[in-house]
């Protein structure tokens, strides 16, 4: 929601996906679309929906507790396959950005081993990210996964070091100034650049 509010109270048309369809909250620059990252047709659907192509992706569907298969298909599968649909599908402008949430908690640092399920599934989504990031480069995006923090939100808890607003302010920052020598990085919400 705090990406959504920053990008509309910026002047940006919005396109914002949930699971049910509906919009976050009323706006005349927001529409909804349904989409289970799952959902080979409900991507297909999204595809369809989009007019034009749009100037930012930003993919931020995860889940921290599920089984093992299901943590590997939302959170290292299906932002790969949602981002390169999309851009397959002409659906970014040429030089738009591409962000997909990560964690530090996959980062390897040239450690072997499990990183537990959840680390797991974002070391595996960072090791596909960077498989893929020439041939998106060479579709016209300029992409790179985010870590955004420990956030204050469901799935990070009260506990955590970082407000929604302050990692939102952070990310739109980094976003705002990537330039094509950012694309393939791994970054972090205040621009900071994570080892994998």
């Amino acid at each position: 929601m705090g990406l959504v509010d920053v990008h509309l109270e910026a002047g940006w048309t919005v396109h914002a996906t949930t699971r049910d369809g509906s919009a976050p909250r009323k706006h005349h620059s927001l529409t909804g679309h349904r989409l289970d990252v799952r959902d080979h047709d409900q991507l297909e659907s999204l595809i369809s929906d989009l007019a034009e192509p749009v100037d930012r992706i930003i993919h931020n569907a995860g889940i921290i507790r599920a089984s093992r298969s299901d943590l590997m298909e939302v959170n290292a599968v299906a932002p790969i396959r949602v981002v390169e649909a999309l851009l397959e599908a002409g659906r970014l402008t040429q030089d738009g950005t591409v962000a997909i949430m990560t964690s530090q908690m996959g980062s390897r640092r040239g450690r072997s081993g499990s990183l537990g399920d959840y680390g797991d599934s974002k070391a595996a989504l960072n090791d596909e990210f960077r498989r893929r990031s020439r041939e998106w480069r060479d579709a016209g995006a300029i992409a790179v996964v985010i870590h955004p923090g420990w956030v204050q939100t469901d799935m990070g808890g009260r506990g955590a070091s970082l407000s929604i607003s302050e990692s939102v302010a952070g990310i739109i920052g980094v976003l705002d100034r990537m330039s094509a020598a950012d694309h393939g990085k791994f970054l972090t919400w205040d621009g900071r650049e994570h080892p994998w």
